[in-house]
This record gives structure tokens, C-alpha cells and sequence, in this order.
């Protein structure tokens, strides 16, 4: 009996789906933006409303700092760590495991309050204090990115090869192990400084500004350029991500070229 192909059923269903959930809804979305006063005619007043309003580049500019800080600071921290369980500390690993999927268990209100009191003094009510919240947040995505992608290579080889060579832990960390696991590492950080760059509820309960909360207040004043904030930010962040992506794929070319 001939078995049925469904590549080409499946794949129709599924562009379908996302034209339907994707780019109809983003469609109509930028074409509103683009809606003049009253909603008559097309024009960029929401786009020039947009940049001129007040807080819009502190706010989008606080966000960017402190993403990118929390997915520097995320990776510095995860990686040394899930190397390590992954080549001398299996015994620990269910217990990092728990650890890090404690973030999505404890309360959002109980982790901004709480977490907060007990940072160090210098930290306190300085907006740096959100750098360690997002890296909280982000820890079981990062976590899980890694660790799979660990998972995929000979990791005890690779390290045994580079010791025996002369490397020290460092440089093995840097120029062996991190090229050989870019894929994990560039979606811990894709993951990382998304959810650092949209995150609200903490950002909201310890009254900081940031652009998500900017964006809450500066929306209600004005419902196309409400809509506008929507696209730029989707587009912003598709940009972004996209230039992140290419940097981080050329840095790790240049790697392996002066290896």
C-alpha cells in the first residue's frame, strides 16, 4: 500500500494558518497606523506623533540597555555553568534544573517584591536592579536552549582535545565550545533580550519606566497612534533580533578564522 505524502498538505495548512494569524492581523494593523486624522486618508502623523512624544527615547532607550545587559549578563552566567554540568556536575543538574524553572512557579508580585528587598544596598532603586530580574525570568528559556544544544556535540571530546593542546578553561570556553554551540547560545539570547525588552509586569510594580510601560500610558492618549507603537515595536524588534543574529553569526566566523 503506497503511503500518502503530506509535505505538501502540511505545509499549505500550515502557511495558511499563518497568513491568518500573522499577516492579515499585522496587515491591518499597519494599514490603520497609517491613517491620517479622524481616520481619514493615509499619512505618517501617528509615525510623527510617535517620535515626538514625550519619554519615547529615554523609555525605548532604558529598555535597550538593560536588555542588552541582561543578555550579556545571561549568557557570562549560563554557559561556564551549563558547561560544567554537563561534563563534571551531573549530579547537580536536577537540582539547577528545579532552580531554574522556579521562575515561571513563584508569583510575579512575590518575585519583584521579595527579590528586591534582598539585592545588595547599591543596587536598590537603581534601574539596574531590573538586569537581574530579567536574567531571572529568562533562566529556564536559557536553560533549556543550552543545555540542548550541549546535548548535540561531543562535548568531553572537544574539551579533552583542547586541554591536552595547552588551552586554558577559558579559552577552551571561548574559542572551542561556544562556536560549537551557537545555535543554543544565539537563542538563549534571542530569548533573553525579547523577553528583557517586552517585560511589563515587574518593570510596572517597582515603578520604573521602561518602553513597554511608556507605551501603556502614551497609548491611551491617542488609538491609531496606539496601533502605530504596535507596529513599530513588532518591526523594531524583527530588526533587532535580525541585527543581533548577523553580528553574533560574523563574531563566531571570526572565531574560527583566527583558530
Amino acid at each position: 500500500m503506497k503511503r500518502l505524502n503530506l509535505k505538501w498538505p502540511l505545509t499549505i495548512v500550515a502557511s495558511l494558518l499563518a497568513i491568518f494569524i500573522f499577516v492579515i492581523p499585522l496587515y491591518g494593523a499597519t494599514v490603520y497606523s497609517f491613517k491620517g486624522n479622524g481616520g481619514k486618508g493615509h499619512s505618517w502623523v501617528n509615525y510623527q506623533w510617535l517620535i515626538h512624544a514625550d519619554g519615547f527615547y529615554p523609555s525605548l532607550f532604558t529598555s535597550l540597555k538593560l536588555a542588552v545587559l541582561a543578555a550579556a549578563f545571561n549568557l557570562i552566567l549560563m554557559v561556564p555553568t551549563m558547561v560544567y554540568l554537563n561534563l563534571k556536575g551531573q549530579r547537580f543538574k536536577p537540582l539547577v534544573d528545579f532552580l531554574c524553572i522556579l521562575p515561571l512557579i513563584i508569583p510575579v508580585v512575590s518575585l519583584a517584591i521579595g527579590a528586591q528587598v534582598a539585592m545588595p544596598k547599591f543596587l536598590q532603586n537603581t534601574q539596574y536592579e531590573l538586569v537581574f530580574f530579567f536574567v531571572i525570568i529568562a533562566l529556564p528559556f536559557t536553560y533549556r536552549a543550552l543545555d540542548t544544544s550541549l546535548q548535540t556535540v561531543a562535548l568531553k571530546t572537544l574539551v579533552e582535545a583542547s586541554r591536552s593542546l595547552g588551552a586554558s578553561w577559558t579559552r577552551t570556553i571561548t574559542r572551542v565550545i561556544v562556536p560549537a554551540i551557537r545555535s543554543g547560545i544565539t537563542g538563549a539570547l534571542f530569548l533573553t533580550f525579547a523577553l528583557s525588552i517586552g517585560e511589563y509586569t515587574i518593570t510596572s510594580l517597582l515603578h520604573w519606566e521602561t518602553f513597554p510601560t511608556w507605551t501603556v500610558v502614551a497609548a491611551q492618549q491617542n488609538i491609531l497612534g496606539a496601533i502605530a507603537i504596535s507596529v513599530f515595536s513588532f518591526v523594531g524588534a524583527i530588526a533587532l533580533l535580525s541585527a543581533i543574529a548577523l553580528f553574533s553569526k560574523r563574531g563566531l566566523q571570526r572565531v574560527e578564522v583566527e583558530e
